[in-house]
């Protein structure tokens, strides 16, 4: 496992400021650049090298629905988008990465096909198909019948958390969530996290309406959001929270912290990803395991397929784990 020395080391920086960064102090002052090398730098030494057949020159375009600096503040998508770079170095591809707010720049001629991460209309998808007709969606399937997908089974991963809650004694869940929204869209995304959790809760006549909390995936929001839940809650805090993101998850914590309400003594806290900044906190945080880089490798390797002639549109669901760390009772 990579160290806070391993991450100080290659991102050029001081150790103390890699600790600071991975737990989104709030106090520290720091460029979005170096913020950027931290992050890349702790996925890259967590990455998992293979050989492959090589392609070499080849190049493909690798679109994410963020712009550069909304990535930083969700490293879910930072994460996979450094999964299909590492995929495509071991191969000897060339994947030319465009933010949302550059789709325009790309070189429709120069490109074999292309990768879109995160969420897309239906009108992006239609002009994406416009710029190349190999598209593999990863985080999205916009049509399963259509278009070639890479996506997590959000549902079954809900059922895991809230099975292990129940599983050591907590009755009170409470959940802190957020919704994604469609570039120029106002309505938000159906979220499976969130309609898993309450389907789930009501199956075990567990459900509370006053223990949900919604707002975006990010750090201040999942601080927000605890903080919310304090104010109202009082001695009625639930025992157990399920966090849908960890980056949120950082956030809520931090409140719960400046709260001294104690975790996992008083609360136990599970979020989802296990980014690498996961195992640095305090107390290391309980999460389901969704394999980012595994996600980048099968989007090349789906793209691959479909450039040596395979025709019907094929969906790939990848596995996740819950991992238990120090943030809840065991």
């Amino acid at each position: 496992m990579a160290t806070i020395k391993d991450i100080a080391e290659k991102a050029g920086v001081s150790s103390a400021t890699v600790s600071r960064v991975l737990n989104y102090d709030a106090s520290l002052s720091v460029a979005d650049e170096t913020k950027k090398k931290i992050f890349e730098a702790a996925e890259e030494l967590s990455y998992r090298k293979r050989t492959s057949k090589r392609y070499i020159n080849q190049k493909i375009a690798v679109i994410h629905w963020y712009t550069e600096k909304e990535e930083l503040n969700d490293l879910y998508y930072l994460s996979i988008r450094l999964g299909i770079e590492e995929r495509c170095k071991e191969i000897g591809m060339n994947p030319e990465v465009y933010f949302f707010n550059n789709i325009k720049d790309i070189n429709a001629a120069g490109i074999e096909g292309i990768i879109a991460i995160g969420k897309f209309s239906p009108k992006q998808v239609n002009d994406l198909t416009k710029i190349n007709r190999h598209v593999v969606f990863v985080d999205y399937s916009p049509n399963e019948d259509k278009y070639d997908s890479i996506v997590i089974d959000f549902e079954r991963a809900t059922k895991k958390i809230i099975g292990y809650f129940i599983s050591t004694d907590h009755t009170k869940i409470g959940f802190i969530g957020g919704r994604e929204l469609l570039k120029g869209q106002k309505t938000p995304i159906e979220d499976l996290r969130e309609k898993s959790f309450q389907m789930y809760m009501e199956e075990n006549g567990l459900y509370n309406e006053r223990f949900m909390f919604i707002g975006s995936f990010s750090v201040e929001d999942g601080y927000n959001l605890m903080q919310q839940a304090i104010d109202e809650l009082g001695e009625d805090l639930p025992t157990a929270f399920f966090i849908s993101s960890d980056v949120m998850a950082i956030g809520s914590m931090r409140a719960l912290h400046e709260a001294n309400i104690a975790i996992p003594e008083r609360v136990s806290i599970i979020g989802i990803n296990d980014m690498s900044v996961s195992k640095h906190m305090y107390p290391s945080l309980s999460t389901i395991r969704v394999y980012t880089e595994i996600m980048g490798e099968a989007a090349v390797d789906t793209l691959l397929e479909r450039l040596e002639g395979r025709k019907i549109a094929k969906q790939i669901v990848i596995s996740t784990k819950l991992i238990i760390r120090d943030s809840v009772k065991k």
